[in-house]
Parts: structure tokens; sequence; C-alpha cells
């Protein structure tokens, strides 16, 4: 059983359904999921699970908010498979702003899996990209865990 830990900030809540989401497929494919709302307690420990994710909006100009930062110092080193998922709003900024936050956490983790990027709410179509990328994350992860 892969054991995943769900890190993630949310503002207006799309961030934290977008993680609650991904959180309900992987359990239906028998993971172990613990999720974390980033700025709400102690950090679960990365190096008990096989794969972590964040999940982040982006803030002001494309800027990573400062809650996701303290936590990825706080962790204080760069845990091997981590995949990013964000939120965001192309009104704020145009596609070069879009979900900023996740482009810099994933290149930052040196992700081996492109981050997963919402307008917005999970919901309706959307909530089709959000299954996609939960499997193919599902899929890299087990034939990396499998080395």
């Amino acid at each position: 059983m892969v054991r995943i830990l769900i890190c993630y900030a949310s503002f207006s809540g799309n961030t934290k359904e977008t993680a609650e989401l991904i959180a309900d497929m992987l359990k239906e494919d028998h993971c172990e999921i613990e999720l974390y709302r980033i700025g709400t307690g102690i950090i679960p420990d990365p190096s008990l699970y096989d794969v972590m994710m964040i999940g982040s909006f982006t803030w002001a100009k494309g800027s990573t908010p400062n809650d996701v930062k303290d936590f990825v110092y706080e962790i204080g080193y760069k845990p091997p498979n981590v995949f990013v998922f964000g939120t965001g709003d192309t009104q704020f900024g145009g596609d070069d702003l879009f979900c900023k936050a996740a482009e810099k956490l994933a290149k930052f983790y040196h992700s081996t899996y492109e981050p997963l990027k919402i307008e917005q709410s999970p919901r309706g179509s959307q909530e089709l990209k959000v299954t996609a990328w939960a499997k193919g994350v599902m899929k890299h992860c087990q034939l990396y865990l499998k080395k």
C-alpha cells in the first residue's frame, strides 16, 4: 500500500476541495492518505510516507503564500517523490501568472511529474483533470517505487 501525505494551503477553499478530491480518488486505489492543512499544527514527518503532495493557491502577482514558504522551510529538506497541485485564477495576471506557485514548488522539489493547475474550483470538467492527474501520479509512483 502506498502511503501519501497530502499537504495544502487554502484561502478560498478551492485548494482544500482539490486536496480532498485527490485524497478520495487515491483511497479508492487503496492508498493510505493523510491530509494536512498547512499552518494548522505539527507538520507530519514526510519521511514516513512514500509520496508527498503539496497544494497551494497562487498569491499576489504569482507569489507562493508565506504559509507555504514557511512549511517548506520547516520541513528542512527536499523529500523524494513530491508532486504539486495548485489552484489559481487567470483573471488575476493571465496565463503568465496562473498557478505560478505550483510551478515554483514543482521546480524547487524537482518534481518528476507536471503540476496540476486548476482554474478556481475542481468542479465540473476540472474534476476530470484532477482525476487524470491523480491517476497519472499514481502510475508514475508505482513504477518508481518498484525500483
